[in-house]
């Protein structure tokens, strides 16, 4: 795993996301996805048709995170950490988020979020993910990333990620963005700045997975605030 992720900042800052590309090896995409059996790692699995969150399934660590996760975590959160306080400013919001996770998790936990929120997923055949937003409380941290833990047309076929940009006062825009094993997507959780002719404003963005044609996808979510 990269010490920090190597990502286009400005297209993070344009379109709400981007690409680090070969954040981890298939080794460790491997590792990580075999431990989907390994029920004491879990404190919750949904099945996604049982909510009308689409159909799937998906499982939430518990804390202790396994060491992969963690690692990820911490090492992901400082860099993004940046970005997001440059959107709260840009978006005139006072909160700061601070240098370290650990310190971010210290104020999630002080106002009642403390269930790990970072999550394994499986999709098979036909499996899908309706288009959502991860909040879980009142405590957003506005990045979150999405790991590919398959290969795209050895492992599975469809199951693209996507994203969709819901545009003040016009259409919706959708984005269908590309990841190989290993590849992470850095994404919007709910709204970004954008700038407009009379400055910034907020752009809301959900998240989903288009339908997979055959085989079997595993991807690993990291977010970066606690759930309530």
């Amino acid at each position: 795993m990269a010490a920090s992720p190597v990502f286009d900042s400005e297209t993070l800052a344009n379109r709400g996301f981007a690409v680090a590309k070969n954040l981890i090896d298939a080794d460790e995409c491997r590792t990580l996805a075999a431990l989907w059996p390994e029920q004491a790692r879990f404190r919750k699995h949904i099945v996604m048709q049982r909510h009308g969150y689409g159909q799937g399934e998906y499982q939430y660590f518990a804390y202790d995170l396994p060491a992969p996760v963690e690692q990820l975590r911490q090492a992901l959160y400082p860099a993004l950490a940046e970005v997001a306080n440059r959107w709260n400013e840009q978006l005139g919001k006072p909160r700061r988020f601070p240098a370290t996770l650990d310190a971010w998790l210290r104020e999630c936990h002080a106002a009642g979020q403390t269930r790990p929120t970072p999550l394994l997923l499986r999709y098979g055949p036909g499996d899908y993910n309706c288009l959502h937003r991860d909040l879980y409380g009142e405590m957003v941290f506005p990045l979150q990333v999405v790991v590919l833990l398959s290969a795209t047309g050895r492992d599975f076929t469809g199951g693209e990620f996507m994203l969709v940009e819901q545009r003040p006062r016009m259409q919706s825009r959708g984005e269908v963005v590309p990841l190989e094993q290993g590849d992470a997507a850095i994404f919007t959780v709910n709204e970004r700045p954008s700038k407009g002719v009379r400055g910034w404003h907020r752009t809301a963005m959900r998240h989903g997975v288009s339908s997979l044609r055959g085989g079997e996808r595993f991807t690993l979510g990291v977010i970066f605030h606690d759930a309530a």
